[in-house]
């Protein structure tokens, strides 16, 4: 089953004033949310064909502590469940302490994506 860890420093762009959710200079839950479906994108990737592409259905997240600007996080992504094209991932967002060293969850939950035909997919659309 697919896994990924991705690394993130927080910066002003990333702080609940910047995307709309707050009115502290903290971590925002959408841009949370943003890096750990980026993590679930990143553990699908392999398990893809040619054409396919996955796309998020359902997130279950609670946002856990504050994080500063200036601080740094890793998401990590697990694929936990398969069924067809559908594709569930325990996600994990930890505060990297600065020896590097994994610190405080920030966040955790589960995301789900579905595996499907992007030309198709977009077709839907016209």
């Amino acid at each position: 089953m697919g896994s990924a860890t991705l690394s993130f420093t927080v910066t002003d762009a990333d702080t609940a004033i910047a995307v709309g959710s707050g009115s502290l200079p903290v971590l925002g839950t959408p841009r949370l949310l943003a890096w750990c479906e980026a993590a679930t994108c990143t553990a699908v990737e392999d398990d893809l064909l040619d054409g396919e592409t996955s796309v998020g259905t359902r997130v279950e997240i609670e946002h856990l502590a504050a994080t500063p600007v200036g601080g740094r996080v890793e998401v990590t992504a697990r694929q936990v469940h398969v069924d067809g094209r559908l594709r569930r991932f325990a996600v994990a967002v930890r505060n990297v302490a600065p020896d590097g060293s994994p610190g405080k969850l920030v966040g955790s939950g589960e995301v789900t994506r579905v595996v499907v035909d992007a030309e198709r997919f977009l077709s839907r659309l016209r």
